[in-house]
């Protein structure tokens, strides 16, 4: 990603900020405080004045829930620049593993370690997103490492609420958050409500948590990851 700040063409800058938050849609609430106060791009004032030019270029479009998302043109910028990421990213990665010895994947591959099983499906935007859920949004009806089943429950925004259900048995992995079902679920990452779940169950009992991580890390490309 180019690190240098577009501030001279508004679709360019606002395509720049997506590509960090990383989210199909945002409240403007959520939009401000990002640009303002965790990428310091613009004082608030400005950025509010930025926010209504997008909007009123059909830059951004507001949806009828009061989220905004990118312009079709934009969403479609943003995926080619996804892709072409993703495709780098795993062209570096396979050259790493070529370069690494037998002895160094074995080692990996035994690593139980809970954080570092986490990050291998979370990156640090969606663990800091995890954070922010309310513990008490989650009901956990089954968490048992010996039949390798965790069941729960989400609650969203309004009268919305998720399932989440793994079984390392089946090596299925099922939610139906929007976030998931369209983005993650293909590359098999996790969710801000996935990695929250796992940030809970680390409190209840690391070693089952970190088993079921392991689990799912060591048997990856055999497991279905759906909506």
């Amino acid at each position: 990603m180019n690190f240098a700040i577009p501030r001279n063409d508004a679709s360019e800058l606002l395509l720049y900020i997506m590509k960090i938050i990383d989210l199909p849609y945002t409240t403007i609430k959520y939009l401000l405080y990002q640009i303002s106060f965790e990428l310091f791009i613009l004082p608030p004032d400005k950025a509010v004045e930025f926010i209504n030019i997008t909007i009123k270029n059909g830059l951004l479009k507001e949806n009828a829930n009061q989220n905004v998302s990118l312009s079709q043109n934009l969403k479609n910028k943003l995926k080619s620049w996804q892709l072409k990421r993703k495709k780098t990213i795993l062209n570096k990665l396979n050259s790493r593993i070529n370069k690494s010895s037998t002895t160094n994947i074995d080692k990996y591959e035994k690593d139980t370690n809970y954080n570092t099983l986490l990050k291998a499906f979370s990156d640090k935007g969606t663990i800091n997103r995890a954070v922010t859920v309310s513990e008490a949004a989650f009901n956990i009806t089954e968490f048992d490492s010996n039949k390798g089943i965790i069941k729960a429950n989400v609650s969203g925004k309004k009268e919305d609420s998720y399932d989440i259900e793994i079984n390392t048995k089946k090596r299925t992995l099922s939610h139906d958050c929007d976030d998931f079902k369209t983005r993650r679920a293909e590359d098999k990452k996790f969710c801000k409500h996935l990695a929250k779940l796992f940030l809970i169950l680390k409190e209840k009992n690391e070693e089952s948590a970190t088993k079921f991580l392991k689990e799912i890390a060591k048997n990856i490309n055999e497991w279905k990851f759906s909506g």
